[in-house]
């Protein structure tokens, strides 16, 4: 329909120009119907009016985020040391752009808990008789199309984790729930009863007041000029009204936060942007219900919820419109933007076509205000790489006042005790690097970025701006070669390789359909092949993966690993020795020409960092780490650096090739003179050897899969050659390239951990079969030593294991697949979640990894024994089906076809109490 049309359904009448202040207040705060509860805007405390000297935190940003922040840290004691900055007055930042929707059962688990404890605390206000405007009304999701409906079902079935009602409806229980909603083109509806809306402005002011009243004092109309630093700590906070000495510093400034990051030295990235977002307000609507819960269309990109009478709408458009774009544009305090109704017109078309009865209502404005998104749509939460203490709240996504609460809770927890409640890697700012900070990159990327938040949640999911940033050299003979790409830390790597032709496998696989056919093209017509899925079932690239898998388990395959991280660290002396003795809980003492995994654990005993290390010299070691700890990593061992130990991130210097599979020792006698025989060059060590014409290859004999193999270190100058010389030698032996999901099943087939996805600064080795890699039976001292010989004399809480499906239950090919997050559940009671999975092609079965706990009556997790998972029935639940699994805490034997010297008998995951 036209834009003239549809501006016709809604009857416009002049809406009269509304002042910031006035803006704020838009969600209705004088609407309180419960006497005993007090309106903080009409109770405010009185702010400062000086700048103290002195602080221990200093909060940039008064918005709701920047006052929970303040609060919590009052509630822990620390209230007198609390100064909170606002540029202009308490809650006058985005606050009144925001539409109250408080969505707690979200798509992300992570997210969902922080949505838990921002209704808790709201709660725990309205308790203490601040009035927050919180109205349980429900949400309600609709769905048009299939997939939505599966994601709504794993929405369901992951609830019980966070113990939220919630259930699937069908199109009539739609209507039932709402009978403003169009239901013709529906499959059915979610219904989440504990959600409902609040008031952000109420509960950011009564957040500002509890905090004032325990200490904290605010100062209003200062504006951040520069943060210093000193050894790389923060020291001090410049601004418009006088220098503040601190400890901590907190970003918190809204859309302004990557502006703030740049007032110090180094800088702090903050890679956000800000993009339009639209808000349609109508007149009062008469006999809308009050109770009226918030609807989300996510397949129309819209929602919509009654406030006081009113229609308030809004959307998340496929394609965004970056605001801002031009850095000395960027205003000094909250404004609104201009209307534009062309491109808010096919968010207005799916909402008049799903709530046909909104064309009758009056159109009173649309307002435009600018919200910030990151790179990858997930928040930006916790301590900045670059500076010690400078902490980030930035990039909520326009989940405002449902994260806020939460967000302060986790930033507080971190403050004070040193970590947060629970690991935050998929928020953690550390997950970015100096690359996503970069404005152009940030202002093409974040088109698409804002329709994340509908956009159906398939696995591995890709982005289609800011591609091949990061390539190795040989990135254009691996698109020769039908690579399909997947981008981890801005860098390129292949997912699968398109098929040209199927060929037959002894697999009891399906042969190759159409799905797959077309699949295999994909990209042919696109400057970049990216790796789709799009799917919840089998996805398209499941017979290339295959192939690639049986390559690497019985002849030979080449993988592209060089996103992988790289550090190397030497010494005068042994500093460098000392130095990682205390950072790796393995012990890194080893002969030169060896190499040795580790972990490198907090003191409380979970993983920081998950490597391996090779000894290359008396005084040097070489790291590495999966390709998404490349700046974590780097920070954790710099900030703990002694001044006598050179650290080198080497990431970029190298192409990092592997050759893995039964055959890789026969293809590397083509290319090497050396010997290569199990005495002459054993499994776990290195050296450096002549590879073709390329001299002084750093080789290593071992693979991040336990497969028989080499991976080869190449200086980028040398990598084409060597790439060619491995391609030409591989013809022989039938070499076939191999992508990431074919080594993602080779590595859990083996029951390989992977940290980010099993492993994280909450879980330690005793409880993912690690505790032979601890030098616990040594007196080598290390970070969280203590903490695991707790574990060792008094148990964990919980175990990693291996869920095997039965193949009779779960048919790979017609059923939805698990894709992680699954509950898994113990003789029918819940008991922990999968972390990762695939489908074993050796076993012909999926596997699911995952932790189980032993949960007591009132939900607390007690010490759990191998008992627990010998004698227990186990089920996964796949979109809301439970099929019946085997649980294991050690790998299966797996069939083999080629029996040959090698590391087969390794365990990277062993269980032996």
């Amino acid at each position: 329909m036209p834009r003239t049309s549809l501006l016709k359904c809604l009857t416009q009448v002049t809406a009269p120009h509304h002042s910031a202040r006035c803006m704020s207040t838009y969600i209705q705060a004088s609407i309180n119907n419960s006497r005993s509860l007090v309106n903080a805007s009409e109770n405010r405390r009185p702010t400062a009016k000086a700048l103290p000297s002195k602080a221990r935190v200093v909060i940039c940003g008064g918005g709701a985020q920047g006052a929970a922040i303040a609060y919590k840290l009052a509630e822990a004691g620390w209230g007198s040391d609390v100064l909170l900055i606002e540029q202009s007055e308490l809650g006058g930042g985005t606050t009144w752009h925001a539409t109250g929707l408080m969505g707690i059962l979200k798509p992300s688990p992570l997210e969902t808990r922080i949505a838990v404890m921002s209704r808790d605390l709201y709660l725990q206000l309205e308790e203490r008789g601040w009035y927050t405007g919180f109205k349980q009304c429900g949400s309600l999701y609709v769905a048009k199309k299939k997939d939505r409906m599966y994601q709504y079902k794993k929405m369901v079935s992951c609830a019980v984790q966070h113990n939220i009602e919630c259930k699937i409806l069908t199109p009539d229980q739609v209507k039932q729930y709402c009978g403003l909603v169009r239901t013709e083109d529906l499959l059915g509806g979610l219904w989440i009863p504990g959600d409902g809306v609040a008031n952000p402005w109420e509960i950011c002011l009564a957040l500002g007041c509890e905090a004032i009243d325990k200490g904290v004092q605010v100062v209003e109309h200062c504006t951040v000029n520069a943060i210093k630093q000193e050894g790389g700590k923060v020291t001090a906070v410049e601004t418009s009204k006088g220098m503040v000495e601190c400890e901590y510093f907190v970003n918190s400034a809204g859309y302004w936060s990557r502006h703030v990051g740049e007032m110090s030295t180094p800088s702090v990235a903050v890679p956000i942007h800000p993009c339009e977002h639209y808000h349609l307000h109508t007149k009062p609507v008469p006999d809308l219900p009050p109770d009226t819960p918030v609807v989300r269309d996510p397949d129309g990109f819209v929602y919509f919820r009654e406030n006081e009478g009113r229609f308030l709408a809004g959307g998340f458009e496929p394609k965004a419109k970056p605001a801002y774009t031009d850095d000395d544009n960027l205003p000094e305090t909250r404004a609104e933007l201009s209307e534009d109704w062309d491109h808010f017109n096919l968010l207005l078309e799916n909402l008049l076509h799903r709530v046909p009865t909104m064309k009758n209502a009056i159109l009173e404005r649309l307002s435009n205000g600018a919200e910030a998104f990151s790179p990858d749509g997930q928040w930006i939460l916790g301590q900045a790489p670059e500076l010690e203490n400078y902490y980030v709240a930035a990039g909520m996504r326009s989940n405002g006042i449902a994260s806020a609460g939460g967000v302060g809770t986790v930033i507080a927890d971190w403050i004070v005790g040193g970590r947060p409640p629970f690991d935050m890697y998929g928020l953690d700012i550390a997950r970015c690097l100096g690359m996503h900070n970069n404005k152009r990159f940030l202002r093409d990327r974040v088109r698409e970025v804002p329709g994340m938040t509908f956009a159906l949640n398939y696995p591995h999911s890709e982005f289609s701006t800011g591609r091949a940033l990061r390539t190795s050299p040989i990135f254009p003979k691996l698109q020769l070669a039908g690579a399909q790409f997947g981008q981890v830390m801005g860098y390129e790597r292949p997912m699968f390789f398109k098929l040209k032709k199927p060929q037959s496998l002894d697999l009891g696989l399906l042969g190759l359909d159409a799905q797959e056919e077309a699949a295999s093209s994909q990209g042919e017509s696109l400057k970049l092949p990216i790796a789709k899925t799009e799917t919840f079932y089998r996805p398209p690239w499941f017979q290339a993966a295959a192939e690639e898998f049986q390559a690497s388990r019985e002849a030979v395959s080449l993988c592209d690993y060089s996103s992988f991280a790289k550090m190397d660290l030497w010494s005068g002396g042994r500093e460098v020795v000392d130095f990682m003795q205390k950072l790796c809980s393995n012990d890194v003492d080893i002969p030169v020409g060896h190499i040795v995994h580790t972990g490198m654990q907090n003191k409380w005993g979970g993983y920081e960092n998950d490597c391996s290390v090779a000894r290359l010299a008396e005084n040097r070691y070489m790291l590495m780490s999966p390709s998404i700890q490349q700046m974590r990593s780097y920070t954790w061992l710099r900030r703990h650096l002694p001044k006598e130990v050179v650290l080198q991130d080497v990431t970029s210097l190298y192409t990092a090739l592997c050759v893995m599979g039964p055959f890789s020792r026969a293809l590397m006698s083509r290319l090497t003179p050396d010997s290569l025989d199990s005495r002459s060059f054993p499994f776990f060590t290195t050296r450096f050897m002549d590879i073709a014409c390329a001299p002084d290859i750093l080789t290593m004999n071992m693979t991040h899969t336990g497969e028989l193999g080499y991976v080869f270190y190449i200086p980028n100058e040398f990598a084409i050659h060597v790439y060619d010389a491995i391609i030409e030698a591989g013809k022989e032996f039938g070499l076939k390239h191999c992508g990431y999901y074919a080594q993602r099943a080779v590595r859990i087939e083996k029951f390989y951990a992977f940290w980010g996805q099993d492993l994280d600064s909450y879980t330690t080795p005793m409880e993912c079969g690690r505790a032979f890699r601890c030098k616990m039976k040594s007196d080598i001292p290390f970070i969280g030593r203590e903490f695991l010989q707790d574990q060792l004399d008094n148990g964990v809480q919980k175990l990693f294991v291996m869920l095997l499906l039965d193949p009779v239950d779960h048919n790979t090919d017609l059923d939805p697949w698990p894709w992680g997050g699954e509950p898994i559940y113990r003789d029918d009671k819940f008991c922990g979640t999968v972390t990762t999975t695939s489908y074993g092609f050796s076993l012909g079965k999926q596997v699911c990894l995952g932790f189980v706990q032993d949960f007591s009556s009132n939900g607390e997790a007690g010490i759990i024994s191998q008992d627990f998972v010998k004698t227990g029935n186990f089920e996964v639940d796949i979109f809301g089906v439970r099929y019946p699994a085997q649980c294991r805490l050690n790998p299966p034997v797996l069939p083999k076809k080629v029996m040959l010297e090698g590391p087969g008998d390794y365990q990277a995951t062993r269980n032996m109490y």
